[in-house]
């Protein structure tokens, strides 16, 4: 099956799980342009605890990504995303109305409990509606609303911190998501079956597709037995140390860029809003690249490399030139993004689909700990040492170790022999 089979689904889907998904992430990424700005200074926080603060968010991210996956994919992934929708955009509008830190704290570990099940929640829903060969673009539209965020948040908020403050800024960021949720409630379906707008034959043709692919995929008994298989452990350390990269560098980069020389906090904006154009481009071609030749593991540890390469480049140059600096940390950023989409396309190819919910969860619930220990670690060495250079080694370091787990977490050999069995923890490897 290709897109011509039902495409409405790109149009009446897609945009609509792009919102929803880059509201989630400003609600999470706008903090470190809060602690670039003058909320630090005005609520007498110090550089350990503006780390904690900013990585409190993936603790609370990691507690809920199982229980929230297995809602999503034995009830409904609209109704919780309804939900989260609506108290993750009160949680972030609540950031811009505190002044006590303790009660700042525990917003930012409700705000990651809230969101934690949105994304598997995502990728659930995208795993009913798209088949094998359209799934890794289907992702990275997805997955887009991520740099995308960034790209314009960059900019407005800059601006908002500059005008009005970062409390207005929050506020202002935060209600939409409340907002949106009726959108989101009154024009997405869950499953083909339930749409109105397909006809009875394009909704027998994709469940035909969709079942067609789980062929020869047997089902295990429980999530115990696909959490026990290898290459989902090394799936998840993969998956974590990629994050510890990616996060500490959305987190900090506002910090790190401001702290050039002649640097203003809208300046800082537009500059950090570049590698996220890189990225989205990167990410585009990528998952088309993938889709076309279904060579996902190919799209995924060579640009983690390239990534890891040019933080210890961007580290290796310091602070001689600022420039050259930062066009390492755009490829570093780029480089980051642009797997996304395949590495996502990878896991309901591969596993059984009475498992697959949880498997999408306990993946990226590594992620949210490699979230943590970027957004927490970057931000203390940067405080302790006074510069940027131990946390580009750092982030350096845990990308080339990502790049090195996704090889490991493939055999290639054996890529069509090994099959699931109920009494087996062995899961086929990804598929060429």
């Amino acid at each position: 099956m290709d897109k011509a089979i039902a495409p409405s689904r790109w149009y009446r889907l897609i945009p609509f799980v792009f919102v929803t998904y880059s509201m989630a992430y400003l609600d999470r990424a706008n903090f470190g342009f809060a602690a670039a700005g003058k909320m630090a200074e005005d609520l007498h926080i110090t550089a350990a605890m503006s780390s904690l603060l900013a990585s409190l968010f993936f603790l609370g991210y990691f507690i809920f990504q199982i229980p929230g996956a297995h809602y999503a994919a034995r009830k409904s992934a609209k109704k919780l995303i309804f939900w989260s929708l609506i108290l993750w955009g009160i949680c972030a509008a609540a950031t811009g109305m505190i002044s006590n830190i303790t009660v700042l704290m525990a917003i930012r570990f409700i705000l990651g409990i809230v969101e934690s099940a949105v994304f598997p929640a995502m990728l659930i829903l995208l795993s009913r509606w798209f088949t094998k060969s359209e799934r890794s673009r289907a992702n990275t539209f997805l997955i887009l609303g991520n740099p995308a965020t960034i790209l314009w948040m960059s900019i407005l908020s800059g601006y908002l911190i500059d005008a009005l403050g970062w409390r207005w800024m929050f506020i202002l960021e935060g209600l939409p998501a409340v907002i949106w949720a009726f959108f989101w409630w009154r024009l997405v379906d869950d499953r083909p079956n339930d749409a109105k707008w397909l006809t009875q034959n394009e909704k027998q043709e994709l469940e035909t597709q969709l079942l067609n692919e789980q062929q020869g995929i047997k089902p295990v008994k429980n999530y115990v037995v696909a959490f026990k298989s290898r290459t989902v452990i090394l799936l998840c350390l993969q998956y974590a140390l990629w994050s510890i990269g990616v996060y500490g560098f959305v987190m900090w980069l506002p910090s790190i860029i401001k702290a050039a020389p002649d640097m203003n906090i809208v300046r800082t904006g537009w500059l950090a809003s570049i590698p996220y154009i890189f990225a989205i481009l990167g990410m585009l071609c990528t998952s088309y690249l993938s889709d076309k030749s279904l060579k996902r593991k190919s799209f995924v540890w060579p640009l983690l490399l390239i990534a890891g390469l040019a933080f210890y480049g961007s580290y290796l140059v310091g602070t001689t030139n600022f420039w050259l600096s930062f066009i390492l940390l755009v490829i570093a950023g780029t480089a980051m993004y642009a797997p996304y989409g395949p590495f996502f396309a990878i896991i309901p190819e591969i596993l059984p689909a009475n498992v697959v919910g949880g498997a999408m969860a306990i993946i990226n619930s590594f992620g949210a700990l490699g979230s943590f220990a970027g957004s927490y670690f970057v931000g203390y060495l940067n405080g302790t040492t006074g510069g940027f250079g131990a946390s580009y080694i750092f982030m350096a370091g845990s990308v080339l170790l990502s790049a090195m787990f996704t090889i490991f977490a493939v055999n290639e050999k054996n890529a069509r022999k090994q099959k699931l069995t109920q009494k087996s923890s062995t899961i086929l490897p990804f598929e060429r």
